[in-house]
């Protein structure tokens, strides 16, 4: 009798599952990657940017990365940001400040605010919010209003931006969020 009834329970579970979020594409190892390291960050579309050039008010600014990688300068016009390290826009910014403009400038670039990350699934408010610098699945979730009740709160599913599929971690304190990743809390069986 017991057997039935659990049978009945998986095939249940199983096809009240047919309309949630699909599986994830790639099986991934339960280990948490490295956290997330500002030195290597790379800029995307919907990072804001402080940049000051010592003694040019006129060229110092805040600035957006626009969807296709680029910051648009005074002066200079577009400059690709995209993919690359803040200190090697910095000297992106610097060479071309040099080719003709002045003389020898000196540039500091920071990110004021990084892209945002993305929660969706069992969470009482998925959504969009800001990305902070040592944001953890458990801060994550926290933001966007806690579990729901039938939230699986012992593996979680992150694509991380540039990668095509996503993978299954443990859901610790410690697994790391990076800029523009792609959260998504699954639902428990039982």
């Amino acid at each position: 009798m017991r057997l039935a009834v659990l049978l009945i329970s998986l095939l249940m579970v199983g096809l009240s599952g047919c309309g949630t979020m699909p599986a994830p594409t790639e099986t991934a190892s339960l280990e948490a990657r490295e956290p997330f390291e500002a030195a290597d960050y790379q800029l995307a579309s919907g990072d804001r940017l402080r940049l000051v050039i010592y003694d040019e008010n006129d060229l110092s600014g805040d600035y957006v990365v626009d969807g296709e990688g680029h910051v648009s300068l005074p002066l200079v016009g577009e400059i690709r940001a995209g993919g690359l390290t803040v200190s090697d826009f910095r000297q992106s910014v610097r060479d071309r400040l040099m080719a003709g403009y002045l003389k020898d400038p000196r540039v500091s670039i920071e990110v004021l605010q990084y892209r945002p990350f993305f929660i969706l699934g069992e969470v009482s408010r998925p959504g969009t919010y800001p990305y902070q610098a040592g944001l953890t699945v458990l801060n994550a979730v926290a933001t966007a209003e806690g579990f729901t009740y039938r939230a699986n709160e012992r593996v979680v599913y992150i694509r991380r931006e540039g990668e095509e599929a996503e993978k299954r971690y443990p859901l610790t304190s410690t697994t790391p969020v990076r800029p523009g990743d792609t959260i998504r809390i699954g639902e428990r069986f039982f």
